[in-house]
């Protein structure tokens, strides 16, 4: 809800609201015109006969435009055009003022003045026609784009109140937006498939570039509502104007700058709910017993020559129909109480309740069994989930005149996720200044500060076997015992289970990071039309992480348990020196030179302890580790040290907005890679084709056609260690060594080893790729939106190459592999209705990605027909690590279900070793079978399923 509070006063006041009613989130705009409050004549509604205008509304040739939009000034009366461009209206009075708005167009105010008759000429508003695109270095007319480029507008940004930035992203044609379900949000991002076998360091994810400097940082210190604008770069015409990580695409994000006029102040509130969504369902009580009783009764199936079925009470329990049902429920197999007692010894009844002796055939004991006599149960369910809330406030300030640009803003975030103990919160505050000091200098600075949590002590809720969950607990265990304290072993000391509450007493965490990202800059304008910029970003990094676990627990050993306490530092800086020079020839040829020189420096320090058997005791918590016994301790350092340099030429050619040319060409340095290949060269080119500007091109309706064409060549030097080329130095397997000294005594000595072979050819991996692309806009652009097709080959891929055992070494890291990614992306935009107060778009994206092995190793195998002879040859997979040549990186082999065994199929069944209800995994392989017939499984068995993701 946007109001001008303050009538008189020099600034505006804007709140953005959003209610929340039970679990429903609604979110309200309205949009109105300056309010005085204390106006103390009231507005009376108009009684006289209202007067009937009609017209028509035309482009600036004279054509009709369809779907403007008519208001009277001031009111909610208004109307639309036709197919011709006429309208009429009922206004108050002949001497109203209309409003008049249509995309594209200039908004127009006309006083009637006594007319009723009127035709209106709207005149092209060349800010929405001459869209900017950030293109790295600069920006470009939309028009003029020749890359493949998508961007995010402001004004989605904004009204979706979205909490991270990943929420913005969501819907861009090439983009995959991972999820992340817990309290922080968030998730993986990546840019037409996935480039690379090797996943550390992010090597997959896009650069992150900030106001035009590299991101070091995650995607959650920016906050969504700083954000102006989000452009993703995609093909390598785009991208190759950076040199770390362009092969796997770029995001560029503008935040936001002060506005001229008067100084506005915007407070912002978001709340929200997280609930479960998707998780396996667990027994309540009644549940849990039936499942008991059916898990018994299984065992008893068998087949019955007398009947000719498979059946219960054959195999197992002959004859004793309904052992393992509930003693109440017992007219349908049509015995008594007595007769269900005598399937036992009296020894074994006598004394005790039928609840009891029905617990007792189920398997139920101890505490379970104890409980589920009591009717006592536990949600273990609530125990785990909740309903979190989420709270989110912003507040801006923010403002422009004649010299001096500014932003300020603070936000903090707090979140609650579904599961207990999930919690995040941040602060994040941002300012943004920039000043014009003269003529020809201009000035500014982004400082950019957060400080969150990063870390939780949350209820597991894993999966496999070892995990500690409880909802794997029976609802019959306890909670709680008999004085109200926490259950360490809910399902008694037998069978033991989990429960988080009274781990959570001896447990203390404090962990999150200190974050400060700076930018600043300066431009110069000299003469001839060149432009000189010097930019800088130092980033500084602090983490922390303080984690105490209490030998007062019952069931940890003290010198297993104790203090974790890590700090580390990181400081980061990158430069860059930018020449443009941007002119234009007789109206006609224009030319744009950029000309780049990068540096940068990253430094990493860290410093980690761990205290155990703390004595005499940790009361202290993590606050004391002098006390720790050494021999059970245990303290590490991580330092990096990584550089980087490059250089980069553009060039931008227009020849009457109709023809593009864009050529790029970067060779960038990295410390990382080996001695004999720090550097490498990335070029590309670009073209493109407006035919919508050319003399021939008549169609009225599409005023948008563009032809692109591009192709180029990136890099990726994303690492998970910059040493990896070089041999380490290790404390080897036991870090220590027996030699005998000069009097014969064994001495153990500390030792250190080389753990890893150096590779000094290790070089940057590179991936070509090549775009073609359509840009179409229709009715002014209420429709637009572009197709591109791509196809995308990287080489050289970093990877860990095995190596033969008398070497040493396990593998060495170095260049090997072809994976290649093609595929297409739709992208349609419509804007349905646009009014002064209501806004209705349209955003339909779908593209679809090809991912594939061409090449790993270069191990040749030989290929065998079925009586075993050698026919040909083939490069070998690596099965290891589930790679296949001509199959997706993420392809899925494995085992096939086809179904669940049936009681008909009960003899198929046991020649598999298992029985009626059980998978039946299909044996697509049989020639290596048991002479039985008994089936064998192994790799020859499994199959391709498909991929995690396919459209």
């Amino acid at each position: 809800m946007k109001k001008h509070l303050f009538t008189g006063c020099n600034f505006d006041f804007k709140c953005s609201t959003i209610v929340l009613l039970i679990f429903c989130i609604t979110s309200y705009q309205v949009q109105g015109k300056s309010t005085n409050l204390n106006n103390k004549d009231t507005e009376l509604v108009n009684l006289k006969q209202k007067v009937e205008i009609s017209g028509k509304v035309t482009d600036g040739e004279g054509l009709p435009l369809l779907g403007a939009n008519i208001i009277e000034k001031g009111t909610t009366n208004g109307t639309q055009t036709d197919f011709d461009g006429a309208f009429s209206l009922n206004v108050s009075s002949d001497n109203a003022t209309i409003v008049v708005s249509y995309t594209g167009f200039k908004t127009q105010e006309i006083a009637l003045n006594g007319e009723t008759s009127i035709t209106i000429t709207l005149e092209e508003d060349t800010a929405v026609l001459d869209e900017v695109i950030v293109i790295g270095y600069g920006s470009i007319k939309k028009k003029d784009l020749t890359g493949a480029v998508v961007q995010v507008k402001p004004d989605k940004i904004a009204n979706e109140n979205p909490q991270t930035v990943q929420d913005v992203l969501r819907g861009v044609p090439g983009l995959k937006v991972g999820y992340s379900a817990d309290a922080k949000g968030g998730g993986s991002l990546q840019i037409r498939g996935q480039t690379s076998v090797y996943t550390g360091g992010g090597h997959n994810s896009p650069l992150i570039i900030l106001d035009g400097m590299q991101f070091y940082g995650e995607l959650s210190e920016i906050n969504p509502d700083d954000i102006e604008q989000i452009d993703v770069l995609k093909d390598a015409s785009s991208t190759a104007v950076y040199g770390s990580k362009a092969a796997a695409g770029v995001l560029i994000i503008t935040t936001k700058k002060g506005r001229q006029g008067k100084p506005t102040i915007n407070f912002n509130f978001n709340a929200g709910i997280n609930v479960k969504s998707a998780y396996r369902d667990i027994y309540d009580k009644e549940g849990y017993i039936k499942y008991r009783e059916d898990w018994e009764t299984a065992k008893t199936y068998g087949f019955n020559e007398n009947t000719g079925q498979y059946e219960a009470w054959v195999a197992d329990r002959v004859g004793q129909v309904g052992y393992f049902s509930s003693p109440f429920e017992l007219d349908q197999y049509g015995i008594s109480q007595d007769d269900w007692l005598a399937y036992q010894s009296t020894s074994e009844t006598d004394g005790r309740s039928l609840i009891e002796v029905w617990g007792r055939r189920l398997g139920l004991e101890d505490v379970i069994l104890d409980n589920f006599i009591a009717g006592k149960s536990h949600d273990w369910n609530g125990s785990t989930f909740r309903t979190g809330i989420n709270k989110d406030y912003n507040l801006s300030v923010s403002g422009a005149g004649e010299q001096v640009n500014y932003y300020m803003s603070l936000g903090y975030l707090s979140t609650e996720g579904a599961v207990q103990g999930n919690d995040y919160s941040a602060i994040r505050a941002n300012m943004k200044v920039n000043g014009k000091v003269t003529d020809w200098l201009e000035v500014g600075a982004n400082v950019n500060f957060q400080d969150r949590t990063d870390g939780d002590i949350r209820v597991g809720t894993g999966t496999n076997y070892w995990d500690a969950n409880m909802l794997r607990n029976s609802p019959y265990s306890n909670f709680r015992d008999q004085d109200g304290n926490y259950e360490r072993l809910p399902m008694g000391l037998n069978i033991g289970g989990y429960n988080y509450y009274y781990d959570r007493q001896f447990m203390d965490l404090e962990k999150g990071f200190t974050v400060l990202n700076t930018i600043f800059n300066a431009k110069v304008k000299l003469p001839f039309g060149i432009t000189y910029s010097f930019n800088v970003s130092p980033r500084y990094q602090f983490f922390y992480d303080r984690f105490f676990q209490s030998s007062a627990h019952e069931g940890w050993d003290p010198a297993n348990v104790g203090v974790d306490r890590g700090h580390a530092k990181s400081f980061d800086w990158n430069l860059n020196n930018n020449l443009t020079w941007d002119h234009t020839f007789n109206d006609k040829h224009h030319f744009i030179v950029t000309l780049v020189q990068e540096a940068e420096e990253r430094r990493y320090w860290s410093d980690d302890i761990d205290a155990r058997n703390i004595l005499p005791s940790d009361a202290l918590g993590f606050h004391n580790t002098s006390n720790a016994t050494l021999d059970n301790s245990g303290f590490s350092t991580t330092d990096t040290h990584q550089t980087a340099d490059g250089l980069m030429a553009r060039l931008f050619y227009s020849y009457d907005h109709r023809y593009m040319l864009t050529g790029t060409i970067r060779r960038d340095g990295y410390s990382a890679f080996g001695a004999s290949n720090p550097y490498a060269t990335f070029p590309s080119i670009a073209l493109g084709w407006n035919l919508s500007n050319e003399n021939w091109f008549n169609w009225d309706a599409m005023n948008t056609a563009k032809l692109r064409l591009s192709w180029g060549k990136n890099g990726n030097r994303s690492l998970a260690d910059p040493y990896v080329s070089l041999a380490n130095l290790g404390s080897g397997t036991g870090a220590t060594m027996g030699y005998v000294d000069s009097s014969g005594e064994i001495v153990d000595v500390k030792y250190l080893a080389i753990d890893r072979m150096a590779n000094p050819n290790l070089q940057w991996e590179k991936t070509t790729s090549t775009n073609i692309g359509f840009d179409f806009g229709f009715l002014n652009n209420r429709i637009s939106g572009s197709i591109d097709a791509y196809n995308m080959v990287t080489n050289d891929m970093i990877m860990a190459q095995r190596l033969p055992s008398f070497s040493g070494f396990g593998s060495i890291t170095t260049n090997l592999g072809e994976v290649q990614n093609k595929g297409f992306e739709i992208g349609i935009n419509t804007v349905n209705i646009q009014n002064p107060n209501f806004e209705w778009r349209t955003n339909f994206a779908l593209s679809y990605n090809k991912n594939t092995i061409n090449a790993l190793y270069g191990n040749q195998e030989n290929i065998l027909d079925s009586e075993g002879n050698v026919i040909g040859q083939r490069e070998a997979d690596d099965i290891s690590n589930g790679w296949f040549i001509g199959k997706a990186i993420s392809e899925i082999w494995d085992y096939e279900v086809i179904g669940i065994w049936q009681k008909d199929e009960w003899q198929e069944a046991e020649r598999y070793g298992q029985r009626p209800g059980d998978p039946k995994v299909a044996n697509h392989y049989t020639a290596d079978d048991a002479a039985d017939g008994t089936p064998v499984y192994n790799d020859n068995d499994k199959v391709f399923l498909g991929k995690p993701h396919h459209l």
